[in-house]
Formats: structure tokens, sequence, C-alpha cells
């Protein structure tokens, strides 16, 4: 991805999203821009209007951590946008090399280690999956599998979410809230583009979306990242129907760039009961395989 592109579109969408009133100056009659103007950007961050010009127009090399945060605090930039726009700085001087993620293998090769699928085996009170950061479900417990049983139902969503997401029409029922969940999936891959601008699987996928879905062309647009940490989320689960979970999401420290997010329900609650027979319908459709493949052959 170009990255005086990327860093043009993501600071001109920043400034247009915060109001004057927001900035704490004074509106004016006669804006002819959404948003702030260049130079209220520059004064905010104390900085040129002609310096804050070269930064708007792409130019990130170079600049000094000091004024990276001076302009995050001007337009008023959250964690994730925070940390994104670290990185494509990190990405315009060639530094990110040295601070991307170290993979020991291509992530379609990654297999999960014995140690960590016993972990996932051992949690049965809700599904629990590792991700990467182009939304590939690299490998999951049992209630997991179940979960998502209607993104491995279809070849073409090669296990991915974003991919289910935007190109399978299941997943407006999987998903009752299902635009929050698409703004969410372009989010995370953005903030992933940001991170490791040089994986071409990202880009591919980003290309093949974008050709295939009007609907993640506008989103991919705005520029919007985020830390996808914790929450709660709204399901429609084919076998036992609405489903609120709360999950979280954590880094993995031996595996860098990976995500295992886990989801729970609350106790006592109709959720909590969702999962129960959630549970009770993998074992059922596990025990029916091997009749499965016995009618096959």
């Amino acid at each position: 991805m170009d990255n005086q592109h990327e860093v043009r579109e993501f600071l001109t969408s920043r400034r247009a999203k915060i109001t004057p009133e927001q900035a704490g100056l004074p509106s004016g009659p006669r804006r002819r821009v959404p948003g702030l103007r260049r130079s209220e950007v520059a004064a905010l961050a104390d900085v040129s209007v002609e310096y804050y010009a070269k930064l708007e127009r792409g130019n990130l090399a170079g600049v000094s951590p000091a004024v990276l945060e001076a302009v995050a605090r001007a337009l008023r930039l959250d964690d994730a946008e925070r940390a994104h726009l670290l990185h494509l700085a990190q990405a315009a001087d060639g530094s990110d090399a040295l601070t991307r993620p170290r993979r020991r293998r291509p992530a379609k090769q990654w297999t999960p280690h014995r140690s960590l699928q016993w972990t996932l085996d051992a949690i049965t009170t809700g599904p629990a999956f590792v991700r990467n950061g182009r939304m590939d479900i690299l490998a999951t417990n049992a209630l997991a599998r179940a979960f998502y049983s209607d993104v491995y139902a279809t070849a073409h969503n090669q296990a991915n979410l974003a991919r289910f997401t935007f190109l399978d029409p299941v997943s407006r029922r999987f998903y009752p809230d299902w635009g929050p969940a698409a703004d969410v999936t372009v989010a995370i891959l953005r903030t992933e583009a940001g991170r490791n601008p040089h994986d071409k699987d990202l880009h591919d996928l980003v290309g093949e979306l974008s050709t295939r879905s009007d609907e993640f062309r506008t989103r991919w647009g705005a520029h919007n990242v985020r830390h996808h940490g914790t929450g709660t989320k709204n399901f429609h689960h084919q076998a036992v129907g609405d489903l609120t979970l709360a999950y979280e999401g954590l880094e993995m420290a031996a595996e860098p760039g990976l995500t295992l997010t886990i989801y729970t329900a609350e106790p006592g609650s109709p959720s909590e009961e969702g999962l129960r027979l959630l549970a009770s319908w993998a074992a059922t459709q596990e025990a029916l395989t091997p009749a499965r493949h016995s009618q096959e052959t």
C-alpha cells in the first residue's frame, strides 16, 4: 500500500471529523471544509502551516515523536488512531522492518503449538479461537468451531471472518447488528494494514473485498482504525438462536501478530443456556461425522 496515500487520507479524514467547537475554536462564518482547516490543526499542534501541509501530503519521513504526538493531540486521536499514525510514520522511515512482528513461517502454514491447542480445548464454557490481523481463523476449541459453523460451511469463506462478513449473505443473519460488525471488521483490517504494510496476503484480501463489495469499499475509504480488546456482541446462531456474548481479545506474546479471543455469556443469562445448547449441538454434530463418512464411502 502506498504510504504517502495512506498518510494523506488518514490525516485528512481525521481532520474532517473534528468540529471547531470540539477543538475549542470559534466556528466562524463561511467554512468551506468539513471539520478543521489545516491552519487550525497547525496552530493546535504548534507547527507552521507549511510544515503541517507537508505532513498531510503524506511526508512523515523523519518526523519527530514530539511532533507526531502534537498532531495526535490536535486531531484528538484515540489510542488506536495514535498507534496507527506511529505505524505509518515508521513505514515512511523504513523503520517498520525493525518493529514489524516476526513470524517464523507464513501465516497460512501456521499451526498451533500442542500446548496452545490444549489450552483452547480446556476452555469448555465458551468459544475460544486464534486469529491473525487479516481475520483468518487459525485455531479453535470445539465450541468456536460450532459457533462459526456458518463460516466453515462455505469453502469460499476460507475460514476468514472478513470474507464471511462481506461476501457471504449468511453473515447478515449471524450478525443481527451487521453494520457495526462490518465497521469493526474493516477497522481491524485497516489497523493491520498500518501495522504490517508489506503483507501481500492482506493486500490481496483488501483488493478482493474492495472489488466485490461496495459496503467494504465505502468503509475502507473511511480510514477508521480500532483496538479490538473487549466488548459485547450480538449473534444469531442457526442452531441455538440469539446470543449476547462478552469477548476478550488477548495479544499472544509467543506469537506476535496473533490474537486469542474468548467469548463468554453473563452467568444465569439466556445466552449462557444458549452456549450449553451449542456445546450439546456441537457434540451431536461431531458424533454424526463418522456416520456421514461411512455413508459417503
